[in-house]
């Protein structure tokens, strides 16, 4: 029996390869699952799909969701980026997130991303959202002791930037998420979930559907909430388990069974 839960959303990178056949159809059939928001990201057709910003709001309003937020490029010039920041406030969404910047030769550049994420949280901020950092594993790895995505959120200014915390690469990385998040309270406005199994594979890991793998999402999801998170967002990697269509439908049905 389903519990009563805060509204929760999907990663359209979940569903990538049927949003690029079928944007409209796909987005009907998401609503349908149960998700009430939607974070997006920028491909091909763009930020908004091949649409106007306000076409694709009033489709996100027809269907019952939010766009909450969206993974964006930031660093093509400042005049572009201070558009998407305009159009996105303009639709009410609320975050422009930096999804990845690579694993670095250099503690140095990771400086350099938090002056970069200071200048873009201003422009954001001037426009009334936020702007925010998406972290896979590799800004949890040590180099010469110290830790990449400590060097970020030190070196930012909690006024102007948010992070997402991606739990399913935390964990990969072997971080506590929620002792991170006491290290740094209040910096995580958004998480991403998504489930984790060992694997023999040179990798060593794969996404799996929410329930399925070894992080216990029914503890960790209200642990999390405690800690500042107002919006969680599923997020499926690519999975060879079923289509990815199935694959956020399952992940749904399983995630309104949590209380957070």
């Amino acid at each position: 029996m389903a519990v009563k839960s805060k509204p929760f959303g999907l990663q359209l990178w979940s569903v990538k390869q049927a949003l690029y056949k079928d944007t409209l159809g796909v987005l009907k059939q998401i609503a349908s699952n149960g998700y009430k928001t939607i974070e997006g990201f920028e491909g091909d057709l763009g930020l908004f799909w091949g649409m106007k910003h306000t076409e694709l709001k009033k489709v996100m309003d027809d269907l019952g969701m939010n766009f909450i937020s969206s993974h964006c490029e930031h660093t093509d010039d400042l005049k572009s980026f201070e558009l998407k920041v305009a159009q996105a406030s303009e639709i009410g969404m609320k975050y422009l997130i930096c999804p990845h910047k690579g694993a670095q030769p250099s503690i140095e550049n990771y400086k350099k991303f938090a002056d970069e994420f200071n200048t873009c949280g201003a422009i954001a901020k001037k426009n009334g959202i936020r702007f925010a950092y998406h972290n896979h594993d590799y800004s949890f790895v040590p180099m010469n002791g110290i830790m990449p995505q400590d060097v970020m959120m030190k070196n930012t200014d909690p006024a102007m930037v948010d992070f997402e915390m991606d739990l399913y690469w935390t964990r990969v990385a072997g971080i506590d998420p929620l002792a991170y998040m006491d290290k740094f309270p209040n910096r995580f406005k958004l998480v991403h979930v998504k489930d984790l199994v060992k694997t023999n594979t040179p990798v060593g890991h794969e996404s799996c559907i929410i329930g399925k793998g070894t992080i216990d999402y029914k503890l960790l999801l209200p642990e999390v909430a405690k800690r500042g998170v107002q919006h969680m967002i599923v997020e499926q990697e690519d999975y060879t388990g079923t289509n990815e269509l199935d694959a956020a439908k399952v992940d749904a049905a399983y995630v309104k069974t949590l209380n957070w």
